[in-house]
């Protein structure tokens, strides 16, 4: 009898342990599984956003080379988004330790291209970053230009430009009070708008254009709350 409780107790022990060893994994991810989500995020975001860019170069903004690429881009974008808001919703913003460096530039760029649902829903969450040195201030800053171009109302520093169809070319989003843009980016570590502008985008700063361009807008503007 006592052979057999000593049995029935070993075969129950091993039982347990080997249901403990099946259990599935918990939820939470780990920095490399972080890691690979993004890396997976950036190529298929970026990948065409690049690809279509290059083909307009070549077939103009409105070709079908070009609308394919933007198409492919914005399913894969679908699919981004999703991912990210996962991401920050379960961790907050995370730390270089589990993003890596490109991490921030990944999660930023997906929350740039999206809603401006999106951008205000993480904006405070973006600011505690850049406080808590997780982020760097150029994000952020990136951020709240796009939050301004979508209210319609003009961007702080310079960083949004867009294509318009009746002259069929790029231009700068309309900057508030031009004349200080450089001073305004310079007090949070960037480089003089003229400087950005080139390196980003090709594209020619003349800050009296800019400056014509911005009063006009502003008086378009005024003239449609009336």
């Amino acid at each position: 009898m006592t052979r057999l409780v000593l049995i029935i107790t070993l075969l129950l022990t091993m039982a347990c342990s080997n249901q403990k060893g099946n259990e599935a994994p918990t939820n939470k991810q780990t920095p490399v599984d972080l890691i690979a989500v993004l890396d997976t995020v950036w190529r298929t975001e970026q990948g065409p956003i690049t690809l279509r860019d290059s083909l307009m170069k070549i077939y103009g903004a409105e070709s079908k080379e070009v609308q394919t690429q933007q198409e492919i881009y914005e399913r894969n974008h679908i699919v981004n988004e999703r991912k990210i808001k996962t991401i920050l919703d379960k961790y907050g913003w995370p730390t270089k330790e589990m993003i890596g460096e490109q991490g921030n530039w990944t999660i930023c760029n997906v929350i740039q291209h999206s809603d401006n649902e999106i951008r205000i829903r993480y904006l405070p969450m973006m600011r505690k970053a850049v406080k808590d040195k997780k982020l760097e201030p150029r994000f952020l800053v990136r951020a709240e230009d796009r939050i301004a171009t979508e209210k319609g109302e003009l961007q702080i520093y310079g960083g949004q430009m867009k294509y318009y169809p009746e002259t069929k070319s790029f231009n700068v989003w309309p900057v508030y009070d031009p004349v200080n843009i450089d001073k305004r980016r310079a007090e949070i570590g960037l480089e003089p708008i003229a400087e950005f502008l080139k390196n980003r985008f090709d594209f020619e700063w003349n800050l009296e254009e800019q400056i014509i361009r911005s009063e006009e807008f502003e008086r378009t503007r005024l003239r449609q709350t009336k």
